[in-house]
């Protein structure tokens, strides 16, 4: 086949620095406009946008000549300097991430989980939530190292 013919959708989660309430709900219709010009322009197509005050998650296409961890760092220094563009205040990001696959016929329940991390977050915290994916995906991690 002289073709290489992939389509990796991951599900990408990230929180700001200490967890700090830093994004507001309405920041999400223009981030997720912003994020679309910034994926479209490494050849990733952003599926799925949401989060909270503290974090947030993105489902996304990555383009195949990339890795994850580039698309990562490029998503977080667009972002960090949009929200402090726009709100006028310091934002960073927590150092790390957490970056799970998506197999094709899982795209919609991702896309619906994301949709609903307002109603989501009444009942759990993000810290719960992003232990219960890392057991899920049978990812060994380090409390310690984990949390900035």
């Amino acid at each position: 086949m002289p073709q290489s013919l992939v389509k990796n959708n991951i599900h990408l989660v990230f929180s700001t620095k200490n967890r700090e309430n830093m994004i507001c709900v309405e920041d999400y219709v223009e981030l997720r406009a912003y994020l679309i010009g910034v994926l479209s322009e490494f050849g990733c197509y952003l599926e799925e946008l949401g989060g909270t005050e503290n974090h947030i998650h993105l489902l996304f296409v990555l383009n195949k000549k990339l890795s994850i961890s580039e698309v990562v760092g490029k998503i977080k220094a667009n972002t960090s300097r949009w929200f402090h563009k726009r709100n006028g205040k310091e934002f960073s990001w927590q150092s790390g991430y957490g970056a799970f696959s998506v197999s094709q016929s899982k795209v919609e329940v991702v896309r619906n989980y994301i949709r609903n991390q307002i109603e989501h977050h009444r009942v759990k915290g993000f810290e719960e939530e992003f232990r219960e994916f890392l057991k899920a995906y049978d990812i060994e991690w380090d409390e310690k190292y984990v949390w900035d």
